[in-house]
């Protein structure tokens, strides 16, 4: 009996579906994307020189893309196909946004379907959800295919283009993208305002004021102006560490203790009182870049974990479609919210009209509705909290609780600001001095009940902070107050805080440049390309960064420019919605306008001017000291005036060589001064740092930094050399100087001479132990390659720090020696942890430690964890969706160069069929 086809994207949906859809219903997954533009290498041979060799897109014949199935997918599209010969109706149910409406049409493209072909969307899978689905299709939308087509065809141009010139003029293997260099460019722009930055001094003072009554209440202000002249704070000053305004009052440390000094010998007097309703709104709920926002603030959640989290929530059945910019909520949702609302918290915390919010978004092209529990009913996280475990839970929660407070009444309360003015005539700085507290009452709580958007604290710091919730005493104008205390406080004003992952979405959200559903890969594409790396919560450019930004500013400006991306974003939408012809548009991005053809991205290429390299590789830091960004790394650099030595600064009357040291990135680059650089290149001179002389052997010992880091080692005397030597004679065969490499926690800088001599006494003899034929052997304590280790014979035994080579006895070596060694793959480790039958082989499914990382396995099929995966919060849907994948993709194939070859020419009939005309992006 036919039944009707239904395919999904990921494998996780597959059986919640097919269990709300019924026997009438067959349910398979893509697995993603099935096809997409090949790299030109792996293009049919009779195609390299032709129009698509560049490509894989005819940019001179309407921007005609070509595609090929990847070969990994080959055998899901021969099972879907065979799925599909036993079908009387296809439903293509991917996601509802441009890359699900691509994968749809690529996969009507390729299976070439004789049946009924209908479009099925949701935005949640629950029962109700499905069922409406199914029972409400519409067509395939042209349109979103063709914005998706654009957007892939515009980052293969871009890319192809742009990515040669970063490999010839800075490093090989580089990439530039449309997004992605932007949002480089952001954070180097930061870096450079930090490396600017020049902190400034100020003091203000804080004074205790309390009642003359006798209930005698106190209260803290600070001090504002002086003779009616604003004393600064911290933004009243630029990032050069300068005043913005001529109209403040920058206190030095002396004036502020004089008027501290005077204020508490002084009767002050409330100069004005004033209060004013306060009223907060929530916030609207979720969209794609707001929870990754609010997840790295509240959960410490990287974008990309976040959204990792959101999909296996969707796919589960918890979350509507997690991949939207659009603010709105359903008629459903909205009753669901303001229904549990008044349950939990009571009928005065709901509105009588229910919230209805509006995006920033001009066109709001995902998923229709915000990110929300799903359901027509809301389950609470008290009624989740069995399913759901670790970080699975923690977001669904923040996702509940924002939806729900975002139908929730508003906070109110008032703010109160006193002002009081106490005489410092004899301080010698004003004649009065006026001092501010503000607090802010809350009466009614409202939505703050529920939920509170988390906040910056860096930002917060900058800014001076914000007014806490407090009560003030309850004064009138003109009356008087004791001054219990003041205090004179010193500041220095901060530079700008780095981008987090959290505010760096946020920037580009609010520069219009790419679409939530791009933002954690970007943001984890910077990184994994060595553009950006992360410290804590900060991400810091790396010296690579400001290379590649440099050359894009000066020699592809368009391309940064924050509002040309933006508008690119722009026309994609317009694309979408019908108002623009894709390949009108490709072509005025590739060739330019027919007016000005010059300003189109092939034209900015080939009329590249001369590009100097090493010009755009370094990076000024003062004082005529530069850092470069060589083949193998960043260096300092730091040229010396001829006839300079540069150790001594005597004239030689010889031009000297520029004094250079290798450096990594583990140095902030706003932390590399010219103190810091100098004190590298002291400290990684040919010659070395010297630490004294060996007692021992009376052999000078000095500190380097190498290639391969930071060492110690011995200065050998020279050997005579003969008068009759040739002068091409053979290197010495003498004595090798003795050398170690630091210990982790050792700093070149620092490091003495009883450190060095005990790291070049290694290898250390632990002890004299028989062996079988009751022979002598020595066990050795040695620093290698891999860390330190034991070694008796030819038995070697991992230490697990270095510091037991120098503190380890012969008991405990000896300890070590009576466990069995474990030889290449471990002894077998129980599981981490138990996910239940899979669906699929019904065999138990547990989660192993393996020799690469962890991994789920049923006992045929073994698949690794990604990166985002815990071992202990990983779900059994989770894991069972992993084995569908590797199930899917099948064993890898390894064949040789010829064969391959071979198979490519095979297929060469094949290829040579008319190219399709539609195009998508590759799913992560």
């Amino acid at each position: 009996m036919a039944k009707k086809l239904v395919i999904v994207e990921s494998p996780s949906k597959v059986a919640n579906i097919g269990k709300y859809l019924g026997s009438d219903y067959v349910v398979d997954a893509s697995i993603g994307h099935i096809r997409d533009l090949p790299t030109p290498r792996d293009l049919p041979a009779d195609m390299k020189k032709g129009p698509f060799g560049k490509f894989a897109v005819n940019v001179e014949d309407g921007f005609e893309p070509y595609y090929e199935v990847y070969p990994d997918k080959k055998k899901k599209v021969a099972e879907l196909k065979r799925l599909l010969k036993d079908s009387d109706e296809l439903l293509l149910a991917t996601d509802d946004d441009r890359e699900g409406e691509a994968i749809a049409w690529h996969l009507l493209e390729v299976l070439k379907p004789k049946v009924p072909v209908k479009r099925m969307v949701f935005h949640e899978i629950t029962k109700e959800a499905i069922q409406r689905a199914v029972n409400n299709t519409r067509d395939l939308d042209d349109r979103l295919v063709d914005a998706q087509e654009t957007r892939r065809i515009l980052d293969r141009l871009y890319g192809y283009e742009v990515s040669p010139v970063l490999w010839r003029k800075v490093r090989q293997g580089l990439s530039g993208g449309r997004v992605q260099s932007v949002a480089t460019r952001m954070v180097v722009e930061r870096e450079r305002e930090r490396m600017a930055f020049r902190s400034a001094n100020y003091w203000d003072v804080d004074g205790t004021f309390s009642t003359q009554t006798s209930a005698k209440e106190s209260f803290t202000a600070r001090l504002t102006s002086l003779d009616d002249r604003r004393v600064a704070r911290g933004n009243d000053f630029d990032d050069l560490g300068n005043l913005k305004s001529d109209k403040v009052i920058q206190l030095a440390e002396a004036q502020a203790q004089a008027i501290a000094g005077v204020a508490t010998t002084a009767t002050a007097t409330v100069s004005s009182v004033t209060e004013k309703p306060y009223r907060q709104r929530p916030k609207a709920p979720f969209i794609t870049s707001t929870l990754q926002q609010e997840a790295s603030r509240k959960l410490r959640m990287s974008s990309k974990n976040a959204m990792s989290v959101a999909q296996r929530l969707y796919e589960g059945g918890y979350i509507t479609y997690m991949r939207t910019d659009s603010v709105t909520l359903s008629a459903s949702a909205i009753n669901a919210a303001r229904s549990q609302a008044r349950d939990l918290y009571g009928a005065a915390y709901v509105p009588d009209s229910p919230r209805v919010y509006a995006g920033k978004s001009k066109n709001a092209q995902e998923a229709h509705e915000a990110i929300r529990p799903a359901g027509d009913t809301f389950r609470t996280p008290a009624q989740v909290a069995g399913e759901l475990r670790g970080d699975e839970f923690a977001l669904y929660e923040l996702i509940w609780k924002r939806t729900v407070a975002s139908q929730m009444a508003d906070a109110t309360g008032s703010t109160a600001t006193v002002k009081v003015t106490v005489p410092v005539v004899d301080s010698g700085v004003a004649q009065s001095a006026e001092f501010t507290a503000s607090g802010t009452v809350i009466t009614f709580r409202g939505f703050l009940a529920a939920y509170e958007e988390g906040r910056d604290t860096e930002v917060l710091a900058r800014e001076g902070g914000d007014d806490e919730e407090r009560r003030l005493p309850k004064l009138s104008e003109g009356v008087s107050l004791d001054v219990d205390e003041a205090t004179a406080n010193g500041h220095d004003t901060l530079p700008p805080p780095r981008y987090t992952e959290a505010t760096l979405v946020k920037a580009l959200e609010e520069k219009g440049i790419g679409r939530p559903s791009t933002y954690a890969a970007t943001v984890g594409t910077i990184q994994d390309r060595g553009y950006v790396r992360s410290k804590g919560s900060a991400l810091i450019p790396t010296w690579l960064a400001f290379a590649v930004t440099r050359l894009m500013e000066e020699n592809f400006p368009s391309l940064v420019d924050y509002d040309f991306t933006a508008s690119m974003e722009e026309d994609l939408d317009r694309i979408a919605a019908g108002d623009a012809d894709r390949v009108a548009w490709l072509t005025q991005f590739y060739f330019g306008d027919q007016k000005e053809p010059g300003d189109g991205l092939r034209a900015m290429v080939e009329h590249l001017p001369d590009i100097d390299a090493r010009a755009i590789s370094t990076i000024p830091i003062g004082e005529g000291i530069v850092v470069r960004v060589g083949r193998y790394g960043p260096f300092i650099e730091e040229e010396v005036p001829a006839g300079v030595d540069p150790a001594t600064g005597e004239v030689t009357g010889e031009p000297a060589d520029p004094r250079r040291v290798s450096i990594t990135d583990d140095i902030a680059p706003d932390e590399m001064t010219p103190a810091k650089a100098r004190e590298l290149l002291e400290a990684s001179d040919d010659d070395g740092r010297v630490l004294g002389t060996d007692p021992s052997t009376g052999h000078e010992i000095i500190a380097r930094a190498g290639r391969y880091g930071p060492y110690v080692t011995e200065v050998l005397p020279a050997p005579p050399v003969s008068e009759d030597a040739p002068k091409k004679a053979k290197k010495a065969t003498g004595p090798k100087p003795r050398t170690a490499s630091l210990f982790k926690d050792m700093d070149l800088a620092t490091i003495d001479l009883d450190a060095a001599l005990k790291l070049l006494s290694l290898p250390r003899v632990v002890g004299v132990v028989q062996d079988d034929e009751g022979k002598d052997v020595e066990i050795t304590a040695q620093n290698g390659r891999y860390g330190p280790y034991l070694k008796k014979g030819t038995d070697s035994r991992s230490l697990e720090t270095e510091q037991q080579l120098f503190d380890i006895t012969l008991e405990q070596a000896q300890a070590i020696y009576a466990q069995p060694k474990q030889r290449g793959r471990a002894a077998a480790k129980p599981p981490l942890k138990e996910l239940g039958n899979d669906p699929v082989s019904g065999k138990p499914v547990v989660v192993k430690d393996g020799r690469f990382g962890p991994y789920v396995t049923d006992g045929e099929t073994n698949a690794t964890l990604r990166k985002d995966d815990e071992p202990e919060t990983i779900t059994p849907e989770r894991g069972f969706e992993l084995l569908a994948d590797k199930r899917a993709r099948g064993p890898v194939k390894r064949t040789s160069v010829k064969k391959t070859a071979a198979k490519k020419a095979a297929t060469k009939k094949t290829a040579k069929k008319a190219p399709a005309k539609k195009a998508a992006t590759k799913k992560a």
